[in-house]
């Protein structure tokens, strides 16, 4: 099917404000309309993600549908200003989007919308508004709770990845327009977004419990408002798979889920593979929901999860081994709880073996952790664990005498006292292999403030003893026979969580501790379930003028006592290297230097700072550069988040902000 693609349209808004768009379409929709979908995010459509929208929207198009990508209001090409996420306004102009797409002449008034990331946080939110036009959504790597499952807290702990995160929104959102859509009052628009810029991860830190900013945008707050078909998605080295089977087990609309081995990417481009078929599997989504045909999809299992095999453990991971499996519901009826209990240093199928445990982990112990969320590029998963088991109490099972897999959330119970009223909890599951090697298979965190929720967060009371239970990370692996269970019990999680008012001592009461790991049994004659491979369109013409470059590495000082951890991406943020859009002519690099340190017993040692440099230019002399620094340290009474801005036309600069907030920790 011949496709016709439009660069940008205006989607007019009832206030006056106008969204840019890019369109997708057969070239005879005019005359044959077809159903759209809509792809609703900040990321800037010209020159942003114009490399994986190409293939992604082009081949909906060769499908029969118009697929479209808008720029939110205040970002990219799009009118006004950008003040946060997922806020009421942008809900409701998604709104006023779907309606205006339902009343095109090329589109049958049927409406689907999907997205990853924020896309796929914003589908949930809009699916939950209930608009008449939207007949269905694909929501991938995302999550139906704010607090507990984004990249700002994890178990009430602040991630180091909400100052990451929130940096780079301050380089992204401070590009200007592209002067060749706008025209000349872009500059205009530019200064004006550069002078409303917020902080943007102060606006996260001063929120540091679930309280009503958290709630809003989070749809397990009600589950029933969403009546409209969901397939959610998500994959094992990412770190928004939680929500897939939430969602299976909370919606009562039609569902479905894919988990598979990948990070943060869309699966048709899968890393780690293998890759999938995802844009056809999408496409009998939609011709399912969006033009009504019987295509059988729903006959299909509620969840298809990848169950990894075991690999040595390695931080650049291209592909795993592994099979995917079909649950025809989730919860799963066959999936079975085994629980092990603690005794000093052992697991136990039967009873516990009582002992008083005690430990307090440095403070830099989580240095082989890996990225809190991957996205497919070298050195980013987690290393050998045997570092930072020997800084934790760890627990192994003897060797298994089968093959053992598990699929679901694993939990842990924990009776313990603290000697301080603020300390973290790390916990780590772990498949231990003959020759002693340590791959992590799943993990939590948790503030112990949180420890009775994050709605009123409250200090222990030191020597006092409590249980807690504590949901690992949803997970499939297949630990083999000879192979042991472990599960790593520290007080730090560095860098992957900013560390706790208190450098605490943790005791372990083994009686009343317990793992309890989610079995999935051996279904003797279960046919092997075979997606095809990764497809798409056909790919954005770019051409690569320099090689990107990652490098990432732990050193210790070994005079301050400090552990040093540091990331450079250099040419592109995730190592795509320095290129030019052929097509629009726009050349973009992006250069990213984060460093965090932090002693190991004083967590008022504990510093952050993150630098940029994103540049775009073409050969008409339109030269765009963006600078920016920000930094966080603080004690155990408030944080001190400092930040700068400086914004370039050519060589003249145009524009500089600068920030300092002082945000007092009370909770975190």
């Amino acid at each position: 099917m011949a496709v016709e693609t439009i660069e940008n349209l205006w989607i007019p808004l009832a206030d006056g404000t106008r969204l840019a768009a890019r369109l997708w379409r057969p070239d005879d929709a005019e005359a044959h309309p077809v159903p759209a979908i809509l792809e609703y995010i900040p990321y800037r459509k010209r020159d942003g993600t114009r490399g994986r929208d190409e293939p992604m929207h082009g081949f909906f198009a060769s499908q029969g549908y118009a697929a479209i990508r808008v720029d939110m209001r205040g970002s990219g090409d799009s009118d006004g200003v950008l003040d946060d996420e997922y806020l009421p306004q942008e809900q409701d102009d998604a709104l006023e989007v779907i309606a205006w797409l339902a009343a095109q002449p090329w589109c049958t008034g049927a409406v689907g919308m999907m997205g990853k990331s924020w896309g796929g946080f914003n589908a949930l939110q809009v699916a939950a508004r209930r608009p008449p036009a939207l007949k269905a959504i694909i929501t991938v790597c995302s999550t139906d709770d704010r607090f507990a499952d984004d990249i700002h807290f994890m178990g009430g702990c602040l991630l180091n990845d909400n100052l990451w995160w929130g940096s780079i929104m301050l380089a992204y959102q401070a590009r200007p327009a592209d002067p060749a859509i706008v025209g000349e009052g872009w500059r205009a628009q530019w200064l004006e977004r550069l002078d409303h810029m917020p902080l943007w991860p102060a606006l996260w830190m001063n929120h540091q419990s679930r309280d009503a900013y958290w709630r809003h945008g989070s749809v397990n707050e009600d589950l029933g408002a969403i009546t409209c078909p969901v397939l959610a998605v998500g994959g094992w080295a990412d770190a928004y798979t939680n929500a897939v089977p939430r969602l299976l087990e909370g919606l009562s609309c039609p569902r479905q889920g894919l988990i598979g081995p990948w990070a943060h990417i869309y699966p048709q481009d899968g890393v780690p593979g293998p890759s999938v078929d995802f844009l056809g599997e999408a496409t009998r989504w939609w011709d399912t929901w969006l033009k009504g045909q019987n295509t059988g999809i729903m006959d299909g299992p509620m969840l298809r999860a990848f169950i990894e095999d075991h690999r040595t453990p390695t931080t650049t991971l291209p592909a795993v081994e592994g099979r995917f499996v079909a649950e025809p519901a989730w919860p799963s009826p066959s999936i079975a709880d085994q629980a092990w209990s603690f005794g000093p240093g052992r697991l136990l199928p039967g009873a516990a073996e009582a002992a008083t445990l005690s430990i307090r982990s440095p403070l830099w112990t989580g240095t082989t952790g890996g990225e809190w969320m991957g996205t497919g590029v070298v050195g980013e998963m987690p290393a050998d664990q045997r570092l930072d088991d020997g800084l934790s109490l760890v627990f192994d099972t003897e060797p298994l005498a089968a093959d053992q897999d598990v699929l679901g959330f694993p939990v842990v119970t924990l009776e313990l006292a603290a000697d301080r009223p603020h300390a973290q909890l790390a916990l780590r599951l772990c498949d231990v292999a003959p020759d002693g090697s340590s791959l992590r298979i799943s993990y939590a965190v948790l503030n112990l403030d949180h420890r009775d929720g994050s709605a009123a967060p409250a200090p222990l009371v030191p020597g006092e003893r409590l249980q807690v239970r504590v949901p690992l990370k949803v997970c499939g692996h297949r630990f083999p026979a000879g192979h042991r269970i472990r599960l790593a019990v520290a007080t730090a999680c560095w860098p992957l969580v900013w560390p706790a008012r208190d450098a605490a001592t943790l005791t372990l009461f083994t009686p009343a501790c317990r793992l309890v790991l989610p079995v999935r049994p051996d279904r003797p004659g279960e046919p092997p379930l075979t997606l095809p491979p990764g497809r798409g369109g056909a790919p954005t013409p770019r051409t690569l003028l320099r090689e990107g470059r990652i490098t990432r590495g732990v050193s210790f000082d070994q005079v301050t006592g400090k552990a040093v951890s540091t990331t450079v991406g250099e040419g592109g943020l995730f190592g795509e290297g320095v290129g030019i859009w052929d097509d629009i002519g726009t050349t973009v690099s992006h250069d990213l230097t984060r460093r965090l340190s932090v002693a190991a017993d004083d967590p008022d040692s504990a510093e952050a700072t993150i630098d940029q440099v994103y540049s775009m230019l073409r050969e008409d002399g339109w030269a765009i550069r963006i600078e920016t620094r920000v930094t966080l340290a603080g004690d155990r009474d408030a944080f001190r988040l400092n930040a700068t801005l400086k914004a370039f036309e050519g060589d003249a600069e145009v524009a500089t902000r600068t920030w300092s907030e002082t945000i007092p920790r009370l909770h975190v």
